[in-house]
């Protein structure tokens, strides 16, 4: 007799469930489906398609120039190779700061065409009104603050957000503020790990930290950083698992050299 398999996804049930637990989360990103299969297959509980596509696939400097229907192309890809894990996309720079109307229209597309099961949005009580409207029509929202990359040129580097008391306490409002707005979890990227540590505490949805020390809930990478595939980007709180980079070339090398010399294809790889 065959027995069927049912896989539980991944929810914002499941990861708040999971805080209170005590049960740390674990989050990477992903931008195409066989990356979100491998991922989803090793227990990865979240898959972030994040706008730092616009880095690592497309090679800007910042993520500023990704737009919705990338963002969307990306997303789908990833919805479609995860069984298992939640899928959150980032909404893109440009398309939730302004009205909140054109935000929620956003919102409801990229939900709506790429499959996804949440989106995140950069900022504060900058935005709080979008996201409500957003929640309100049933869309979970994650959080992201501390250094938050479409910002890049009002902060003028990537160093460390919220090192200062004025910016410390804002960040901590910010994230009350998001809590009561209705998001489902929040993102902190390179702050102080006691200042994250103390967000951490303070909030019933989980954070997640990204060079914001071990106090938080869960953890996300890039997964092109965490694999060695990009090799300029080694910040302080980047683990590195596998060189892919030096892997893959030795690959390629080795491809090129058997197409060379003829040893490929041999008769047994031919028909």
């Amino acid at each position: 007799m065959s027995v069927n398999k049912v896989i539980k996804r991944i929810t914002t049930s499941t990861i708040r469930d999971m805080k209170h637990r005590g049960e740390k989360i674990s989050m990477l990103t992903a931008y195409d489906y066989s990356t979100a299969k491998i991922l989803d297959q090793a227990g990865v509980e979240i898959l972030l398609v994040g706008d730092s596509a616009a880095n690592v696939f497309a090679g800007f400097e910042t993520t500023l120039p990704i737009t919705l229907d990338n963002m969307i192309y990306h997303a789908s890809a990833v919805a479609r190779g995860a069984h298992r894990a939640m899928v959150i996309a980032d909404l893109p720079f440009g398309e939730y700061q302004g009205a909140t109307d054109d935000a929620y229209k956003a919102a409801v597309r990229m939900m709506k065409e790429s499959g996804v099961h949440a989106l995140k949005m950069e900022g504060g009580e900058e935005i709080i009104d979008n996201i409500k409207k957003i929640v309100q029509s049933g869309i979970p929202v994650c959080g992201h603050l501390g250094l938050t990359p479409q910002s890049i040129y009002k902060f003028g580097d990537f160093g460390v957000r919220a090192k200062e008391d004025a910016e410390a306490q804002k960040l901590k409002a910010d994230a009350l503020a998001l809590q009561e707005a209705g998001c489902f979890a929040v993102v902190l990227e390179k702050i102080p790990a006691s200042l994250a540590t103390e967000v951490s505490k303070s909030l019933d949805i989980p954070t997640i930290g990204i060079g914001a020390g071990n106090g938080c809930d869960g953890q996300v990478l890039v997964v092109n950083d965490m694999l060695g595939i990009t090799q300029e980007f080694k910040p302080k709180f980047l683990r590195q698992y596998v060189n892919l980079f030096d892997e893959i070339t030795k690959a390629a090398q080795a491809y090129v050299a058997d197409v060379k010399s003829g040893d490929y294809p041999n008769e047994s790889e031919q028909y």
